[in-house]
């Protein structure tokens, strides 16, 4: 934000006296002498990950398929058919190419009376009314927490997060490689960006499955305050 920051010193030099210690101006990162949460699934691999991942959906109340990368356009009508979603929304995200997201899927789609919109970051008004009024969001996982059951998305102009937020039904195609073990991985990566002076999303996404609550005496509740279903595709590795 622009703007001037008064009496910024005089306030932080008062606050150190009332602390009875002389003012800190520099901070050094501490080094524990424990690190205990490295070592949560440390020396699991791909396929043992996979697994955690799998059981946890079921704690979150998330469907989740295993596919190969060349079942995924199968996969997805059939879900689109099966929960009769009707209008979906997708990123502008070169990655869905990948896994058959092409003019002819699309144009398949159309004739099967779904219609489908890609993001389009020079319509802002647009892209937001198209994700209210969509059965369904489709995105890719950045990253993936297998202890928690949590996809990570990188927002940008490309991406908005709207897509997984607004509409009725959350899908999320998962790469196999995507997965780590927790949140500490998540993080590290995250800060080494920073670190390195990289360009980061806007807006970083972390999501465990459909929308809940257990706000009221620890009831949870599914479908509170976004899509009130998610669904995980772990698309194998080529």
């Amino acid at each position: 934000m622009a703007g001037n920051i008064m009496n910024r010193d005089s306030f932080l030099d008062h606050v150190a006296h009332k602390l009875q210690r002389t003012r800190k101006t520099a901070t050094t990162k501490p080094v524990w002498k424990h690190n205990p949460q490295w070592n949560v699934l440390k020396d699991a691999n791909q396929h043992e990950l996979a697994a955690v991942l799998k059981k946890q959906c079921e704690v979150i109340h998330t469907q989740f398929l295993e596919v190969q990368a060349n079942e995924v356009t199968d996969t997805m009508a059939n879900i689109l058919k099966s929960e009769q979603l009707k209008t979906v929304i997708t990123y502008d995200d070169s990655r869905f190419l990948e896994y058959g997201f092409n003019a002819n899927m699309r144009k398949k789609w159309e004739e099967d009376g779904i219609s489908s919109y890609i993001w389009d970051h020079t319509k802002t008004a647009e892209n937001i009314e198209a994700a209210e009024q969509a059965d369904v969001g489709i995105t890719i996982s950045d990253m993936t927490l297998a202890e928690s059951g949590t996809v990570l998305l990188f927002s940008n102009r490309n991406k908005g997060r709207s897509v997984s937020l607004l509409p009725k039904t959350f899908i999320a195609i998962v790469p196999q490689s995507t997965i780590v073990p927790r949140m500490t991985q998540a993080a590290t990566a995250i800060s080494k960006l920073v670190s390195e002076g990289q360009e980061i999303a806007s807006c970083i996404d972390f999501i465990t499955g459909p929308s809940n609550s257990a706000d009221i005496e620890l009831n949870l509740i599914v479908g509170v305050h976004g899509p009130i279903k998610a669904t995980y595709i772990l698309v194998k590795d080529k």
